[in-house]
């Protein structure tokens, strides 16, 4: 319980005990006593919550009390736990009233406190004595007047309202007019929520707060926080009275510290300052009366500089780029994870799933924000995390969300905060929370103390972007840092980054983060609310941007022709699944088509960028662009992508490299900071720079291929383009390549270079390598074009392939086809939890190499359906053929639905007339192990059991430790002799069998003339089922081991029936 003192120098007054005993004398308010309480000596009230809540002091008396209180000169609250401290002033108790409004724990907590009674369960059977009023807001309760009555508002007042705004707001609020009283009136404010007047109750249904008292003109009164009922559904108002207060010149409404006005509550969410000020004390006519009751549903009205910024926040975010670079694709977001890398690591990255497994974010962008500020807990800072790779479009994606906030897409935020994480990471420099969210967007915005005075108010409301969060990868020790800084203090980056993370800045907004999925920073996202994963283009996708492209450069009539230009060249299309790749295709083949009809795509990645950046190096000041490749490679190696004018070698250099493109100003940075338009540029410009350096010596270049990690210092290959980049530099034909950019003159390292890997690349052996390694071998081979290197890799291939667990993206699947169709042998693939997309496994799947391959189930049936559907009847055969499932370990429910639809697909295709026979995947099982273990065993076993019939193969059924039971056994042996034929090896150890699930298997042990080994140890059957499985070996002469021993079983009876007979094994 949290306790509030008010740092007053007054003596304490009485205690709570005394104040309670007085207050109980207090008359009603409707005569003399009224005038009597409103004089009575009782001091500010001491004690507990609980003790008020359980008192039988009248509340109103108490609130009157506290009517006489000066609040003019209360100084600054503080919040204390101690004990003996236990007073609370207005503002502690209406952030009581929030917290418990907001905290569904607590409201419970408090209601049965204030109710021991028992309550009806269901509020929905609950009906009150008489049909109650409902009143939405602020109220104020005072004494009833028996000369005058005014009925309540009319309920379709209430009801039959507008929809409130995206962003809810209240203007004006119509007062009822409520007559004048001599009586000692009292105010009562309460959070903003529906509130239901009703006049005589016998009991209190839970979730209602009851407030009776004398002077109130009814029995009781219940504050219901729920949904509002529809007009159709409220009877109609039974006349209850409810009367206004005198208002005092400072406090409108009330003098009660319990109604306090705006700047008592500078912490309170704006809904719950609402006040009905002006309040007549006059008797109104029925004019009067029904004009008071259209009252307005909307929020108290923002200050003018509040929504001045909030306008002027809105005009930065609502410009869309134009040109090339206002092409936006609606791509799918992948609810994502991370996961270690191996068991022996505690580094984590982005998990796998298979492409059927993919849990896309419905609804898009703004739904699935909506979607996660739902789920989190009241109060709590949400962090979701966007993750993708280098050009996946993260930048973009971020602008977007903060144009569709512009343009009322998303409603749930009142502010919207973009900001790129590289104007950050300036070392040196100290932030207050105002400078990131005022100063360091893509606009510095100008606010006044008034605006982000607001801002904190309502951090719920706010919505913090932090683009390229992998740029502050020095400042990784914020999260656990010990100490965060206060709200004004300026502070490092990493105090401030410590103060939002550790949810001590802005608690309650939500935090959008992207970043690529690898760097330190990126493990410490593993804990966050939400991830998700920025997919690329798929192929259709990246074909439309190729038209769209044209028309927005003005070029419709070379569409056809680009589109043309693309297809013909695979390899770059399985590349346009990157949308900075597919931009850099357009823009060579808008150069290209100017040129003359007879223009070609490059066959590989080092050709485009050479391509592109061909013209602009030789227009340049010599050397410029080699000055620029070192300034590339120096920043990658500091894991950075932004430099300072002053970095370059001369003025010269700068204004040509800004003039190219080559560089540009990021949004937000200052004038002097530049950056590389894309990662794959300063990846490609690093890789010049190796191929170009003669400081690089010849035992170091290898490395930088990152194939084979060196245990001491190893390269981390940060610019992770750097590998494919630097072959294709060094073994493509100089004119075209390596002299197109820098002239013959200097390239003279490029000879001995080209030598180092010749001989490093053709000592390497495929078949050591790991999956991802072997897929970048592939990738360099493919970039050299040299026959030679491209031929080693390929023939040195094993003939069986495992991508188990390593991601293949299109550009993967595309060259690794490629080598498989050159290596002139047989292959087995595994391509199970690759990702691999539809097209990439239906491609591999058809090569005539590939003789058997295995993917996931869900995958796998995809493919066939897709393939039935779209008449490829020999495509559709030979997956069918080639496809393996040996062996096959379930290891969740899942596992075992595919491998029911698996199944299900071979009936359905042995009933077709066109086909006949098993699905070699079915038949040729021959090890099926169910590892769900003992929570999901029982739930799935009873599928398992109903498909083991299709398996005529099988061999070992391995069903060990899933809790399966006596049911379990009992249903297993009435499908165990349709194995009877092929089974050799049965494990059904700890399984808690007992006596009845013996007596089962006992019953079809004799029909298992294929069995071999069975294994039933460590269950719970006793001497009973035991003697009963022994006899049933007596007549199995083809059995070779029964492993029966167990716990419950005596010992001498085990021993006994081992001597009985000796194919009993006690281990």
């Amino acid at each position: 319980m949290i306790r509030g003192r008010a740092a007053t120098d007054s003596p304490r007054p009485q205690s709570w005990r005394e104040g309670e005993a007085t207050s109980s004398a207090c008359g009603s308010p409707g005569n003399s006593g009224s005038s009597q309480c409103a004089t009575m000596e009782l001091g500010p009230l001491e004690g507990s919550y609980l003790e008020l809540l359980n008192s039988d002091a009248d509340p109103l008396c108490l609130y009157h009390i506290y009517d006489q209180m000066d609040l003019a000169g209360e100084e600054e609250i503080e919040l204390y736990s101690e004990p003996d401290t236990d007073t609370i002033n207005c503002d502690q108790f209406s952030r009581l009233l929030c917290d418990m409004e907001g905290d569904e724990e607590t409201r419970e907590a408090y209601a049965n406190i204030a109710f021991p009674e028992e309550l009806p369960a269901d509020l929905k059977h609950w009906k009150p004595a008489e049909p109650p009023a409902v009143v939405t807001g602020s109220f104020l309760v005072g004494p009833v007047s028996n000369s005058s009555t005014l009925p309540c508002l009319p309920l379709s007042t209430l009801f039959n309202q507008e929809p409130a705004s995206g962003r809810m707001r209240l203007e004006e609020t119509n007062q009822m007019p409520m007559p004048s009283s001599s009586s000692s009136l009292s105010c009562l404010n309460l959070p903003e929520g529906p509130i239901q007047f009703v006049p005589t109750v016998s009991t209190v249904p839970q979730g209602l707060w009851q407030i009776s008292g004398t002077g109130t003109g009814v029995s009781s009164i219940f504050i219901y926080h729920g949904e509002v009922p529809q007009a159709s559904q409220v009877p109609p108002p039974s006349g209850l009275t409810v009367h206004g207060l005198p208002t005092s010149p400072d406090r409108p409404g009330s003098t009660s510290p319990f109604a306090p006005s705006a700047t008592d509550l500078p912490s309170m969410p704006e809904p719950a300052l609402i006040s009905r000020a002006n309040v007549t004390e006059h008797k109104t006519s029925p004019t009067q009366r029904q004009a008071a009751g259209e009252v307005s549903n909307k929020l108290p009205k923002w200050p003018e500089s509040v929504e001045q910024f909030y306008r002027s926040l809105q005009d930065t975010y609502r410009a869309e780029p134009t040109g090339p670079d206002g092409i936006l694709m609606e791509v799918d977001l992948v609810q994502a994870r991370l996961e270690r890398s191996s068991s022996k690591s505690l580094e984590r990255e982005l998990a796998t799933p298979d492409w059927a497994e993919r849990q896309l974010a419905q609804g898009g962008l703004a739904e699935g924000l909506l979607a996660a500020k739902e789920h989190r807990r009241p109060r709590e800072t949400q962090v979701i995390a966007m993750l993708g790779k280098a050009g996946q479009g993260k930048s973009y994606w971020a602008g977007a969300v903060s144009r569709a906030w512009a343009c009322g897409r998303l409603p749930q935020y009142d502010f919207v905060f973009s900001v790129p994480c590289h104007c950050l990471n300036r070392p040196g420099d100290v932030y207050r929370l105002q400078d990131l969210l005022f100063s360091l967007g893509p606009r510095p915005l100008v606010a006044a103390d008034e605006v982000f005075s607001h801002i904190v108010k309502r951090p719920d409301r706010i919505l913090l972007i932090l683009d390229a969060f992998e740029e502050l990868e020095a400042q990784d020790g914020f999260l656990h840092s010990t100490c965060g800084p206060a709200l004004a203090e300026p502070c490092s980056l990493r105090g401030l980054l410590a103060g939002l993370f550790q949810k001590k800045l802005l608690r309650g907004c939500t935090l959008l983060l992207t970043a690529r999925p690898r760097g330190r920073l990126v493990q410490s996202l593993s804990k966050a609310d939400a991830l998700f994963e920025l997919s690329g283009f798929s192929m259709e996708q990246a074909q439309a941007y190729v038209m769209r492209y044209f028309e927005c450069s003005g070029m419709t009539e070379h569409q056809d022709r680009a589109l043309a230009l693309l297809r013909d060249r695979p390899f770059l299309l399985s590349h346009s699944h990157s949308p900075t790749l597919c931009q850099a295709v357009c823009q060579l083949s808008e150069a290209l088509l100017e040129l003359g009809e007879d223009a070609e795509l490059p066959s590989t990645l080092t050709g485009l960028y050479v391509g592109l950046l061909g013209r602009a190096a030789l227009n340049g000041p010599p050397g410029a662009l080699a000055e620029l490749a070192k300034l590339a490679w120096e920043l990658g190696r500091r894991h950075q992508s932004t430099l300072q004018e002053n970095q370059f070698p001369s003025a010269d250099v700068r204004t040509w490299a800004m003039a190219k493109g080559l560089v540009q100003h990021p949004p937000g940075a200052t004038e002097s900071e530049l950056a590389f338009p894309s990662f794959l540029l300063q990846c490609f410009l690093g890789a010049l720079w190796l191929a170009l350096s003669g400081e690089i010596k010849d035992k170091e270049l290898p490395q930088y291929l990152a194939l084979t990690p060196r245990k001491k210092r190893p390269y981390d290959n940060w610019l992770e383009g750097v590998p494919r980049f630097l072959t294709g530099l060094i073994f493509q034909p100089r004119a075209r390549c390596l002299g197109a950019l820098v002239g013959p003159s200097a390239t003279a390292f490029a000879d001995r270079k080209q030598k180092v890997l010749a001989r490093y690349l053709k000592r390497l052996q495929p078949g050591t390598l790991r999956a991802r390694q072997l897929l970048e071998l592939l990738h360099c081979a493919h970039e050299a074009e040299e026959a030679g290197i491209w031929q080693h890799v390929v023939q040195e291939l094993p003939a069986r392939l495992s991508f188990l667990g390593t991601r293949l993206t299109p550009p993967d699947a595309h060259v690794l086809g490629k080598a498989l169709e050159a290596a002139g042998q047989d292959f087995a693939l595994d391509l199970r939890s690759t990702g691999i997309d539809p097209s990439g496994l239906g491609s591999l799947v058809g090569l005539s190499c590939v003789t058997h391959f295995r993917a996931a189930l869900s995958d796998t049936v995809a493919l066939w359906e897709s393939l039935r559907q779209h008449g490829e009847t020999e495509l559709l055969q030979a997956a069918e053929e080639k496809f393996t499932i040996e062996p096959f370990k379930a290891k969740s429910l899942k596992d075992v639905e595919d491998l029911g639809k698996l199944v299900q697909t071979q009936r359905t295709r042995s009933s077709s007339e066109d086909t006949a026979g098993e699905l070699p995947a079915v038949r040729d099982l021959k090890k099926l192990e169910f590892a769900l273990g003992p929570i999901s065993g029982p739930q799935a076993f009873p599928k398992l059991v109903r498909i083991l019939t299709a398996f005529s193969s099988l061999q070992h059924l391995d069903l060990s430790q899933n809790s399966i039971t006596d049911l379990g056994a009992y249903k297993l042996a009435e499908g165990l002799p349709s194995l009877a034929a092929s089974l050799l090896r049965l494990s059904l150890y700890n399984n808690c069998i007992c006596d009845m699930g013996a007596e089962s298997l006992a019953r079809v042990l004799p029909d298992m003339v294929s069995l071999r080994v069975m294994d039933v140890q460590y269950n719970k059957f006793t001497a009973a089922g035991a003697q009963q499985l022994a006899a049933s070996l007596r007549k199995c002469p083809h059995v070779e081991t029964l492993a029966m021993w167990t716990p419950t079983i005596p010992f001498s009876v085990q021993e006994h029936l081992q001597q009985q007979d000796s194919r009993i094994s006690l281990r």
